[in-house]
């Protein structure tokens, strides 16, 4: 049944990228510093390939043009007004002016995102099954340098690493009723599909434009740089290779 594939691909999304943040978190400073730009720039990769390889042309396939794009805009929009609500805030860094003092604020934004990608993942199997997994793929990848950040916030501000870990995972879990919730809706109201994957589109092209990419820009050495851009490509190969055979995304 397609609701027990979207439960699946929603707690690897939430739980399981909280449990490969804590397993991290095991790593030393020197090695994480390392490892977290090599998993952003592979994340930011996977959001981008799957928001213009999959969300957008499905959607295009279910609306006007004018209709689609109006909504990825409007989301974007969207997304910038929550991000100054700091609800949107993903920090990858120990440091960030918003969260510093704000670790609180944190949990509040990720149950609100988690849901988000809970709703996402979702709208992306009651379109396909290969759009799905591409959708949740995607959420998997950004979800666990975004969960190393906040381990490392919430460390900072106080917490310890067993209370960090137990709300971070209530925080993840967040994504299950968001995935339960627009299944049964969506079902039911098959004409907003191409609207809420437009929105989709929207939140990955954001997170990785405006969250993701500006701190890969903190490391520019020659070495840094073409890292990036491969694992950047492999990121968006790694989606292209769901859709070798088509781009035609239907049941």
């Amino acid at each position: 049944m397609l609701i027990w594939w979207i439960i699946l691909f929603s707690a690897l999304g939430s739980i399981g990228a909280t449990g490969g943040a804590a397993l991290m978190l095991l790593f030393p400073d020197s090695v994480r510093r390392i490892l977290v730009p090599c998993l952003i720039s592979y994340a930011t990769g996977t959001l981008l390939g799957a928001a213009f390889l999959g969300m957008i042309p499905a959607s295009l396939e279910q609306a006007a043009a004018m209709a689609v794009t109006g909504t990825v805009l409007a989301g974007m929009v969207l997304f910038f007004v929550l991000e100054k609500l700091v609800l949107w805030r993903h920090c990858h860094m120990k440091e960030c002016e918003v969260h510093g003092t704000a670790a609180p604020l944190i949990l509040i934004g990720d149950a609100f995102h988690n849901f988000v990608d809970g709703v996402v993942i979702a709208a992306a199997f009651l379109v396909s099954f290969r759009l799905g997994i591409a959708a949740a793929l995607a959420v998997i990848a950004h979800e666990v340098p975004q969960e190393v950040g906040d381990f490392a916030i919430l460390l900072a501000g106080g917490y310890g690493r067993v209370k960090a870990l137990v709300l971070n995972g209530l925080s993840a879990s967040a994504t299950l009723p968001g995935a339960v919730v627009a299944y049964f809706w969506l079902a039911e109201t098959r004409a907003a599909m191409p609207y809420i994957l437009a929105i989709s589109a929207a939140s990955f092209i954001y997170i990785a434009t405006a969250d993701l990419i500006p701190g890969l820009h903190e490391h520019a050495t020659p070495a840094a740089a073409f890292s990036q851009v491969v694992l950047l490509l492999a990121g968006i190969g790694t989606i292209a290779a769901f859709h070798l055979d088509h781009f035609h995304f239907g049941h």
